[in-house]
């Protein structure tokens, strides 16, 4: 468990808020590993077990970075979606937005990158992360569904969760792209889109139909559903 259940008050939601901005301000300077809980309070001008009632671990302290952040930027993504028609400029939006937005902890993520394994509960394949995730994977649900994307319905279901793994590989180079402005990132970005949008539209073709059933089937393997 990475989290307390607390009876919320707005005093508790101020309190948690200016631990959980220490928090980060910590990290930033000391780096997530090398960061203590006393540091923290002590940043949160607090002590040390006043902070420990709000946060029992670093790891409760991200999970509700991760909770806030997607509370922050959904509007916007909502936004995203509601002003644009193509899938390509949904997908853009979406996924540069994120970027926008996570740019002051970018260093932050990539220490974070290192819980990729499920079984680690930061991980954004976990279990504990499965309410953010889901979340997620709903908005660019709405950008297939509102752009009219034509697939098989063997695969169309699909697409909103293949295109949230592929905004993860995107941020997972993000966090490590050392050029200047992460240029290579944009230029990724820009040339695996208009790849993937190409085959999209490949898809429609007659020919290519056979090709549905086993790309579903495995599908289906891939997560579990077969």
């Amino acid at each position: 468990m990475i989290a307390m259940t607390r009876k919320t008050t707005p005093k508790s939601e101020a309190t948690r808020g200016r631990i959980l901005e220490a928090a980060l301000r910590v990290f930033r300077e000391r780096g997530f590993q090398p960061a203590t809980m006393r540091e923290i309070a002590a940043e949160a001008g607090m002590a040390l077990g006043a902070a420990y009632y709000y946060f029992e671990s670093k790891d409760a302290i991200v999970m509700a970075f991760y909770e806030r952040a997607q509370q922050q930027m959904e509007p916007e993504l909502e936004r995203i979606l509601d002003s644009r028609k193509t899938l390509e400029s949904r997908l853009r939006g979406l996924i540069g937005y994120k970027w926008e937005y996570f740019l002051p902890n970018r260093a932050l993520m990539g220490a974070l990158s290192a819980h990729i394994d499920p079984s680690h509960p930061l991980s954004p394949f976990s279990a504990a992360t499965a309410h953010i995730r889901d979340r997620d994977i709903v908005l660019f649900a709405r950008a297939v569904t509102e752009s009219g994307v034509k697939l098989p319905p063997s695969i169309l279901p699909y697409l909103p969760r293949l295109f949230w793994l592929y905004q993860m590989g995107l941020m997972l180079y993000w966090v490590y792209d050392r050029s200047a402005k992460q240029a290579r990132t944009d230029m990724l970005f820009d040339k695996t889109l208009v790849m993937m949008l190409l085959l999209l539209k490949l898809g429609g073709i007659p020919l290519l139909r056979p090709l549905y059933r086993p790309a579903g089937e495995l599908l289906k393997a891939i997560y579990g559903e077969a």
